[in-house]
């Protein structure tokens, strides 16, 4: 992954940047690229069907660069069998994250954009509709 140096307001070193036309994408598994898998019923997650546009959609955009992270609420104990499925399935990807809260109901505050898209049934490309962006200052 190829960083671009950044400067703070006075000039300082900042932390790198990725490129203007690359993502960091993060994506959740259950229920979003796959059938939902409670971490209660382990068992069920090497079967777990996924959903074939998100395979698609995914791999398209890992193929034009874009950073793929998936972050799930899925413990460091399903590392294993979440990463064979992600293998089985198809997936292309460059991390993987454990341990997301659960519950969603999130608020993600940053000192970078943040973009959000809730999964509503169809996974496909980004579809910017009407957005709404908070800004918080002191």
């Amino acid at each position: 992954m190829k960083l671009v140096g950044s400067t703070d307001d006075s000039g300082k070193t900042a932390s790198p940047l990725l490129p203007d036309n690359i993502k960091n994408y993060l994506i959740d598994i259950d229920g979003t690229i796959g059938e939902d898998i409670p971490n209660e019923e382990p068992e069920r997650m090497i079967s777990a069907e996924a959903y074939p546009d998100a395979i698609m959609t995914i791999n398209r955009w890992f193929e034009q660069g874009h950073q793929i992270c998936f972050f799930t609420a899925r413990t460091e104990e399903h590392r294993e069998v979440t990463e064979k499925w992600l293998e089985m399935k198809g997936f292309r990807y460059h991390s993987l994250l454990m341990g997301k809260p659960r519950g969603g109901n999130y608020h993600w505050i940053d000192n970078h954009v943040v973009r959000a898209t809730r999964y509503t049934s169809k996974f496909t490309d980004l579809v910017r509709k009407n957005t709404e962006i908070e800004v918080f200052e002191d």
